[in-house]
């Protein structure tokens, strides 16, 4: 198994001319980044808004769902800014010191298996706000949920500490001068960092895939015995359906060994295009659909959403408006 960042790092050399070699590896980058970069972009945009939304609206704040909502949509920026920075750097081959290249992939670790807690957490929201909504334990209210939230951080990023620490460097390279490519192979290659790597994301994905199949079969039960308020309750049915279809996602970028070895064997697609598809569909995608789902579904998340693009439109109109008249006067 590997991270997310380790997906797109499991490149083969081209066995082409080389004058048709180059060519074609430039054009390949070329596509690769014109894809990755505008959604990228686009994501941030949707993620600046939301979480302006977040922090101009107090009734968000008081709303312990909408701040674990903040929290996933932080980790996720965190995940593909520095994925994808990782990205850009592999493809147009830029090397850089150790010491700025370890930086990258522990937040790509850290981030990558922070993203199941999350969900676990937000399924597990859901399951207290249906079975207690008088009596909410004290974790687990808008004031209190912050205890939770850097537990999950500190959780997720003691496991990449350890991870690198394990390994042993080689003493040929210098980690402040010696200019390297950034990759997992540098800081993780050795068989103890392998089994260790794989034993736990093994146990974060199993232990959340438990957590959210308890909180919907117990939410679904639920739905069959309430005559009343059914509608919310088969709404946080659907909320934990999500969570689960979003952990299956991020589940399948651990196949990427076995379905690249795969695909090689019976297609004649080249390695480097095989995995830029599975960082594309595994990595950016779900984290691009995150703010969408879970955003524009929410009505009264929706709604501002709405107020905020209208406000920035109104705004724009005068400044346009400007620019033809003073056009018109100097003509």
């Amino acid at each position: 198994m590997r991270t997310s960042i380790g997906v797109v790092f499991k490149m083969q050399n081209m066995t082409e001319f080389p004058g048709n070699a180059t060519s074609h590896k430039r054009l390949s980058v070329i596509i690769k980044l014109s894809v990755v970069i505008p959604f990228f972009c686009v994501f941030l945009c949707l993620i600046v808004v939301m979480l302006h939304i977040f922090a101009s609206h107090r009734q968000f704040l008081d709303s312990t769902r909408y701040i674990l909502f903040a929290n996933m949509l932080i980790n996720d920026t965190l995940h593909l800014l520095s994925s994808v920075l990782l990205f850009i750097c592999f493809m147009v081959r830029l090397k850089f010191a150790l010491v700025y290249c370890v930086p990258l992939l522990f937040f790509s670790t850290a981030t990558f298996q922070n993203t199941p807690l999350i969900l676990a957490t937000m399924s597990l929201e859901r399951y207290v706000a249906i079975f207690y909504p008088l009596q909410c334990p004290a974790a687990w209210r808008s004031d209190r949920i912050w205890i939770i939230i850097l537990s999950l951080w500190l959780i997720s990023c003691i496991s990449p500490l350890i991870l690198f620490s394990i390994g042993k460097s080689d003493p040929a390279l210098n980690i402040i001068s010696t200019p390297v490519l950034c990759r997992v192979s540098l800081v993780s290659s050795s068989p103890i960092q392998e089994l260790f790597r794989a034993a736990i994301d093994f146990l974060f994905f199993a232990v959340v895939a438990v957590v959210i199949l308890f909180t919907y079969v117990r939410i679904l039960l639920e739905t069959r015995k309430l005559r009343q308020d059914k509608v919310s309750v088969s709404k946080a049915m659907h909320t934990v359906l999500l969570h689960g279809l979003q952990l299956l996602l991020c589940m399948l970028a651990f196949t990427n060994p076995i379905i690249v070895t795969l695909i090689v064997l019976h297609a004649n697609w080249l390695p480097e295009h095989i995995s830029f598809f599975f960082f594309f569909c595994f990595i950016v995608i779900p984290r691009f659909l995150s703010p969408l789902i879970y955003g524009f579904r929410d009505q009264s998340l929706r709604a501002c959403i709405g107020k905020q693009f209208l406000c920035c439109s109104n705004k724009l109109k005068p400044s346009v408006r400007g620019k033809l008249q003073d056009n018109l006067l100097a003509s």
